[in-house]
């Protein structure tokens, strides 16, 4: 997987609409959230798709992409604000009619927001 998304990151591909960054943005921060492996460049990587995130959500449209994408972003920054605009995303769907990928989203969403270090132990 790591090996797969840092071909992607140095691809350049970028996409040309809107939805094809989103998309290409969103298929990185999966791709190095996925995998523990860092040759040194894992952060930087992310954060240069994290400042390419900022411009690509103010103009994405309310939708399943967007949601998945506040999702990925939250995970590594943990802004509340980022939640917050997923929760009203989630809030104009109408719950009685949820098709499998939204309840797939919905259900990744909480997962994040409600176990924000996954992979952190704590001592107690």
């Amino acid at each position: 997987v790591y090996r797969l998304t840092t071909a992607l990151y140095n691809s350049g591909v970028k996409g040309s609409t809107v939805e094809e960054q989103a998309n290409v943005c969103l298929a990185l921060l999966m791709g190095y959230s996925a995998s523990f492996i860092d040759h040194g460049e894992k952060q930087k990587h992310i954060q240069e798709v994290l400042d390419r995130c900022w411009d690509i959500l103010d103009a994405l449209p309310a939708s399943l992409l967007k949601l998945r994408l506040l999702t990925a972003c939250y995970g590594e920054v943990f802004d509340e604000p980022l939640a917050d605009e997923g929760r009203v995303i989630i809030n104009s769907w109408d719950s009685a009619s949820l098709t499998s990928d939204q309840q797939e989203a919905i259900a990744e969403f909480q997962n994040v927001v409600d176990n924000p270090y996954l992979w952190e132990y704590i001592e107690e």
